[in-house]
């Protein structure tokens, strides 16, 4: 009774960036789990070698240019949401979108941008920290799902007016966009920017 009364309450599934994996975003859930009683956290591993080293990646970034990048975010769709499928179903939350939200750190915010924008999976919230919005036009996202976006401005990977241009086209899209451009803040996730990015998650699944 309790463990079906704690995954009623929500799941919130962190993905990482190009090159490292789950572990490295599982911290986060822990340093948000005493802000977030009864909600459950998965932080996968991306379902492809990184080709360059150690670690994991959506897509691969091998010859990839601003022309080509939507194209690997379409084909990486389907490995995607096998996964997403897999983790929802292990935490008996199929049925339960409205209870779920996706968190992303630089490629994994793509993906989960991505995951809005074609409609695919209409979320309670989603959080993009240091991302770009690289999916294929047209657009149909999904209009319930608001989205916090967090980018640092010394951004020296993925640079902070992606981040800015991802808030100027989701809004003509017709998405709720809260953003946070923090100064100082290179490609990382910063305690004020984690701090916001709870406050935001527990706002979606209160």
């Amino acid at each position: 009774m309790a463990e079906s009364k704690r995954m009623s309450k929500g799941l919130v599934i962190l993905l990482h960036g190009v090159g490292s994996s789950g572990d490295d975003l599982a911290g986060l859930g822990d340093y948000w789990a005493p802000a977030l009683p009864g909600v459950s956290f998965a932080s996968p591993n991306a379902p492809y070698h990184f080709e360059h080293g150690a670690g994991w990646q959506w897509f691969s970034l091998s010859g990839i240019t601003p022309e080509n990048r939507p194209d690997r975010v379409a084909a990486a769709r389907v490995a995607f949401d096998q996964q997403l499928q897999a983790i929802l179903e292990q935490h008996q939350m199929s049925d339960s979108l409205d209870k779920v939200v996706l968190v992303g750190f630089s490629q994994g915010s793509i993906m989960a941008l991505d995951a809005l924008v074609s409609g695919r999976w209409p979320v309670a919230g989603m959080v993009a920290f240091s991302g770009r919005l690289s999916s294929p036009q047209p657009f149909a996202p999904a209009l319930n799902t608001p989205v916090l976006l967090l980018h640092g401005m010394a951004d020296d990977v993925i640079p902070v007016q992606e981040g800015q241009a991802a808030e100027q086209r989701l809004r003509a899209a017709g998405v709720q966009v809260t953003s946070q451009f923090e100064p100082g803040i290179g490609h990382t996730i910063s305690e004020q920017g984690a701090q916001r990015a709870v406050e935001f998650i527990a706002e979606r699944l209160g």
